[in-house]
């Protein structure tokens, strides 16, 4: 019982959600790599808008990497849900492993994706913060901190499909969150894709290689 195609179906069905952004010079998408960043290249086309990608990572339990206690982001932002790791017994000694580990990723992804870009500078900008879908949010809510950090003016989470939990948390983060389905039973982001695929680093710099970056007027 699938909602979306793939990634590019839902990324144009959320676009439809975001069209009052459409055609504004203020406007900026953020696709969070890899998935994300599919998601956001339609996203910037439908609304004319600069398409950019923004380096997070998911930090997971040190014994299931995919159970997400928390995230790391660009600009040393780190996010960690306190209660979750205690209801698991997890201690920051624990979890500083990882942290380690995810940071290389990190800056090995931000060099890579973000490499001959120029700098991101979102100061005053509409930001919208694009990715697949939210299963706890952490991710998100590790870019949204960190994007407000950058000085954005207004910043958008949006996505095709998320838990009820992750949507009602990003309400709060986020400066207005979009998620155009919230099923219940959620099950996770993957179940509501014919096909998740793991994206590939090539087919991230494909997409961003399809969006330069906008030149700077003098």
């Amino acid at each position: 019982m699938s909602t979306f195609i793939d990634r590019t179906e839902a990324g144009r069905k959320l676009a439809a959600s975001l069209a009052q952004y459409a055609g504004r010079d203020d406007v900026i998408v953020l696709g969070l790599p890899r998935g994300g960043v599919l998601v956001a290249a339609e996203v910037a086309e439908a609304l004319h808008a600069p398409l950019d990608t923004f380096t997070v990572r998911k930090l997971g339990v040190p014994w299931n990497r995919e159970l997400a206690v928390g995230a790391i982001a660009t600009g040393d932002v780190q996010v960690l849900d306190r209660d979750i790791m205690a209801q698991l017994g997890i201690t920051m000694q624990d979890m500083q492993r990882v942290i380690e580990s995810e940071e290389v990723e990190l800056a090995r992804r931000d060099a890579l994706f973000r490499g001959g870009r120029g700098e991101l500078d979102l100061k005053g900008k509409v930001v919208i913060v694009a990715d697949d879908g939210l299963a706890t949010g952490s991710t998100m809510v590790a870019a949204v901190n960190a994007i407000r950090k950058l000085g954005a003016a207004r910043i958008i989470a949006a996505v095709p499909v998320a838990s009820d939990s992750a949507c009602d948390l990003l309400q709060h983060r986020a400066d207005e969150c979009i998620c155009v389905e919230v099923p219940s039973p959620f099950y996770g982001v993957g179940f509501w894709y014919d096909d998740f695929h793991d994206v590939s680093d090539d087919e991230v710099l494909a997409t961003l290689a399809a969006h330069p970056p906008t030149q700077r007027t003098a």
